[in-house]
């Protein structure tokens, strides 16, 4: 599958009382990175009538990020049936190279028109098995 990446520093803003990154923040950057990835990807005649919502977010929390620190994101598309598609987000310590978190979400694909669920076709999905 095509794994999308970039790059980040922790800033002061990203951290909560115990001078950690604070769980909302990585979820956010997983939200983030899931929307580049799709923006980045597919041609605009076909995101114009698609939207996504998520179904479920499974997170483990390895190691904490702290301030400074190098974030490196990557992201792919495990899985699709139907109308869902699972989205597997890992972010690593750019310097140690250490996994801080494993995120895995399940996505809903919506006709942005009628917001009723829509069958992921195999154009789209075409486009997440290119290589990186």
């Amino acid at each position: 599958m095509h794994t999308y990446k970039k790059s980040l520093i922790v800033s002061a803003d990203d951290l909560d009382e115990l001078e950690h990154v604070n769980n909302v923040r990585y979820v956010q950057w997983i939200q983030d990175i899931a929307k580049e990835h799709w923006q980045e990807t597919v041609p605009e005649s076909i995101k114009k009538g698609i939207i996504w919502v998520v179904m479920t977010h499974h997170i483990t929390y390895k190691f904490p990020a702290k301030l400074n620190d190098p974030i490196i994101l990557s992201t792919f598309i495990n899985k699709s049936k139907g109308a869902k598609s699972q989205r597997v987000v890992e972010m690593h310590n750019e310097k140690t190279g250490q996994l801080l978190v494993r995120s895995v979400t399940d996505w809903c694909m919506l006709n942005s028109k009628t917001k009723r669920p829509m069958r992921i076709t195999d154009d789209v999905m075409k486009l997440f098995e290119k290589k990186s």
